[in-house]
């Protein structure tokens, strides 16, 4: 390394340390939020250079000879290949979903330190190592499913376990992503509109690109971001018009319209709605967390939230309940490690890279960014005051409806608000109330309307910011549906496919209309019933939507394992062994505790009882207002609670038989035979990261017809 490298790292290792430093040793006293920006920017910039380009070189063995699915398959409906910054994009767009905005909402109970360590730390050692290990293996054989690889190389029973958990625990990701969506956008004309003209925009871009102006990327890039942004501001426009009425939507509404829009997007061709749509969202995306991290710089606010709060030791948080260990781990899971990513990382990506080198960029590098933008979050959530964001945060059932009973539930939890200051928190977003505003997404835009308007606009544009964020963030979830709906197609053409060969064909139409629309009719369910849940669907499906998360990432976890040992890295096993023993660890006793705690705030089935006794007794308990509100909490519970118990169990099929597997191949001393597909050289010439290297542009230069 020259001398230069060394003083530049150097420096950037001693930022992130002195950032870590003060976020570790502050006690009691005031802590400003840009040191929090600077130990995640620091560690982030460690790892990407250092650890990732470790596990790339030396652990995988990336060969950009190789020819990717893409240029091997290309048939321009799913294999088709794609330019590394649009491929980022639409990786980026599709992995980044409800997990990291509301997780990190939801943990900021317990204070800022214990998520902000998991999501730095997590994403490092884990998480972007599951994502970029996960593509390049999945890339290696022609963009097989996680759970087809399971089946490939673990065996028929752990493959045939690992394939059920995967689709069912797919079902309610997508649910739960939707639902985040729903509750951003209900009556909320000027968030629908802008939304609902990211669909046409994106259609535009896509044939622009393929027809019109082929590989015009940067041309096709200025055209929809100048639309995106005519769009958003035209929401506005709408908002105050005699429009309004037709895109403000109930959350029954929004979620049949969810349901339309994710089989439409499953089923059209990549190229047409879902790449061009979440690269242009990605320009949104990524602007925005660049523009609160610039206001965070700018404005420096302090940290209200503390270090640790008692929710952390007690496990009685009025936002979640259970104690830190497990549970920061399971409500933070994207962000820092996501089973989701795997999905997309073995779905849509592996059958659009142009070259192996380039999974550093997409797959981790895009993780990192995942994870920036969930200490974002946890910070927008912080530098409220603890009373705001508990009045917001908390159930109706803990602060009722008015702002008299919130202050006084909020006091009465040890954190001070009164009715006024809650009234004018209201007022200054233009709100009705945000008093039990749950599921992370208006507590975060609250934060960020604040960040924004202390260094653009002022006190009098922070409603404009509200409404800027709340769209946002609702654009963000959006297009993990889409591309996840899409996933959730090809693991179940897998599955039949290998009982009835034809569905197996992405190609063949009638296949792929029926298992789209099998995907999207199975999350569609959960949806509808999370919208009309007494309970509020969040707060009955998150933590099981961060149980099911974190246990598909230990499927995912075991089956990178598995295929390094089996392809003699037993030495590098490591890698992905040990963040799969502390998954497995974090999301077993999580499973344990919802299943089998007598607490009903924390088990789904001592909350199933405590329901149906009720009823047996012609009792009605808060909040549910009828006899038939009272059964929908008793069903909901009860498939809630199945559903923990059964995702646990599958998981642990799948490891006991993976775990045969290694020791079988460690006792022989020999490597196994794998589903790697077989080598062919490439005819593509392209950089491995986002900007060309002087000896890639020298290469691409030489062997163009111009060179």
């Amino acid at each position: 390394m020259k001398l230069r490298s060394i003083i530049i790292w150097t420096a950037v290792a001693l930022v992130g340390a002195a950032g870590w430093a003060v976020l570790a040793l502050s006690r009691g006293e005031d802590v400003n939020a840009v040191w929090l920006l600077a130990a995640a920017l620091g560690s982030y910039a460690i790892a990407y250079r250092f650890y990732a380009r470790f596990i790339v070189r030396k652990v995988l063995g990336a060969d950009d000879r190789r020819a990717t699915p893409a240029e091997r398959l290309d048939n321009g409906i799913d294999y088709h290949v794609t330019d590394r910054r649009i491929l980022f994009g639409h990786h980026f767009a599709a992995i980044a979903g409800a997990g990291p905005l509301v997780g990190p909402v939801l943990a900021a109970q317990m204070g800022f330190l214990p998520g902000t360590i998991w999501i730095v730390a997590g994403v490092i050692f884990a998480g972007a190592v599951q994502d970029m290990v996960i593509l390049f293996f999945s890339m290696r054989r022609n963009g097989r499913s996680l759970g087809q690889m399971a089946r490939d190389e673990i065996g028929p029973v752990g493959g045939a376990a690992a394939l059920v958990a995967v689709f069912a625990i797919m079902i309610i990701l997508l649910a739960v992503l939707a639902l985040v969506v729903v509750n951003a956008l209900a009556q909320s004309p000027w968030g629908v509109f802008s939304i609902a003209m990211t669909i046409p925009i994106a259609l535009f871009m896509g044939f622009y690109l393929r027809v019109i102006r082929p590989g015009r990327v940067v041309e096709t890039t200025v055209i929809g971001v100048a639309l995106l942004l005519l769009a958003i501001v035209a929401g506005g426009w709408v908002q105050d018009s005699s429009w309004a009425p037709f895109f403000t939507l109930s959350p029954s509404a929004l979620a049949l319209w969810l349901i339309a829009y994710g089989f439409v997007a499953a089923v059209l061709p990549v190229w047409m709605l879902l790449a061009p749509r979440d690269y242009l969202s990605t320009f949104m995306k990524i602007g925005t967390i660049a523009l609160i991290a610039i206001g965070i710089a700018v404005t420096m606010p302090t940290l209200k939230t503390p270090a640790f709060t008692d929710f952390a030791f007690n496990g009685e948080g009025p936002v979640f309940a259970g104690s830190l260990f497990p549970f920061v781990f399971i409500i933070i899971a994207c962000g820092a490690l996501s089973g989701f990513h795997a999905l997309i990382s073995s779905g849509t990506t592996p059958k659009m890279i142009q070259k192996e080198s380039q999974v550093r960029m997409i797959g981790y590098g895009s993780m990192l960014m995942e994870s920036f933008v969930a200490v974002m979050a946890i910070t927008a959530a912080c530098v409220l005051t603890p009373g705001l964001y508990f009045a917001m945060n908390s159930p109706a059932g803990v602060v009722g409806a008015t702002v008299e009973s919130a202050a006084q539930a909020v006091t009465n939890l040890g954190f001070v608000i009164t009715p006024e200051q809650l009234s004018a928190a209201a007022e200054a977003v233009q709100e009705e109330t945000l008093i039990a505003r749950t599921g992370g997404a208006p507590t975060l835009a609250v934060g960020i309307s604040q960040i924004f308007s202390g260094f653009l606009g002022g006190a009098g544009w922070q409603a404009f910011w509200y409404h800027f964020a709340i769209m946002f963030e609702a654009l963000f979830i959006l297009t993990t549906v889409d591309a996840g709906t899409r996933v959730g197609r090809f693991m179940l053409q897998d599955t039949i496919g290998n009982v009835w060969k034809p569905v197996s064909r992405v190609s063949w139409w009638p296949g792929l209309i029926v298992t789209s629309a099998v995907v999207v009719a199975a999350w569609g369910y959960f949806l509808y019933q999370g919208v009309n849940d007494p309970l509020g669907g969040i707060n009955q499906l998150f933590p099981l939507f961060g149980i099911a998360n974190q246990l598909l990432a230990a499927v995912a976890l075991t089956v990178a394992t598995t295929l390094l040992i089996k392809s003699g890295r037993l030495k590098w096993a490591w890698v992905t062994a040990i963040p799969l023993a502390w998954d497995a660890a974090v999301t077993l006793t999580a499973s344990w505790q919802k299943v089998f705690s007598p607490d009903p705030t924390l088990g789904f089935f001592s909350q199933r009882d405590r329901y149906q006794t009720a009823l047996d007794q012609g009792q009605l308990l808060a909040p549910a207002k009828s006899v038939g509100e009272m059964e929908q909490i008793v069903i909901n519970s009860t498939v809630d609670g199945v559903l923990a118990a059964l995702f646990a169990i599958l998981i642990i099929v799948v490891i006991l038989d993976a775990l045969r597997v290694w020791i079988r191949v460690i006792r022989s001393g020999e490597t196994l035979p794998t589903a790697e597909a077989p080598f062919e050289e490439s005819k593509i010439l392209a950089p491995a990261g986002l900007i060309a290297t002087r000896e890639e542009r020298a290469m691409m230069a030489k062997a163009s017809p111009d060179g």
